[in-house]
């Protein structure tokens, strides 16, 4: 193998590695999102929610960062009835941009879910937020 094709084996890896981190950096977000001990504290909320965050609920409803914290921090989750998460993945659709979906269950409310994260000056935040109802499981 020449140098040059060594090199080009070593960046590619290095973009995979970076994706990765990318994908679990908002996959871990999204979890800490979900939390309701994070739920409950609107400041935290909001550490994670990008300032221009646009979400179209279960309902149909759109909501933006203000109004969600109405939902967020009005038990919507519960500590004894956590949301059930299955099926994550995620992909990066940009540098800096992740676009995650899974299946929520949350209180018997199932629900396909999509979102999308951006890498800011202060970390990653949720940009969008879509969900879908879905049949039980």
């Amino acid at each position: 193998m020449t140098d040059e094709n060594q090199q080009a084996v070593y960046e590619d890896q290095q973009a995979v590695d970076e994706n990765q981190r990318a994908v679990q950096a908002a996959v871990d977000a999204e979890l800490r999102l979900l939390d309701p001990e994070v739920r409950a504290r609107p400041d935290l909320v909001l550490e994670l929610l990008d300032p221009d965050f646009t979400e179209v609920g279960v309902s149909g409803r759109r909501w933006d960062a203000t109004s969600i914290l109405t939902v967020t921090s009005g038990g919507s989750v519960s500590p004894e009835s956590p949301v059930e998460v299955t099926e994550m993945s995620g992909t990066v659709l940009a540098p800096g941009i992740v676009h995650l979906t899974y299946f929520a269950d949350n209180q018997g409310r199932p629900a396909w879910r999509s979102s999308l994260w951006r890498l800011t000056e202060t970390g990653w935040r949720m940009y969008y937020h879509q969900g879908t109802p879905a049949a039980p499981r």
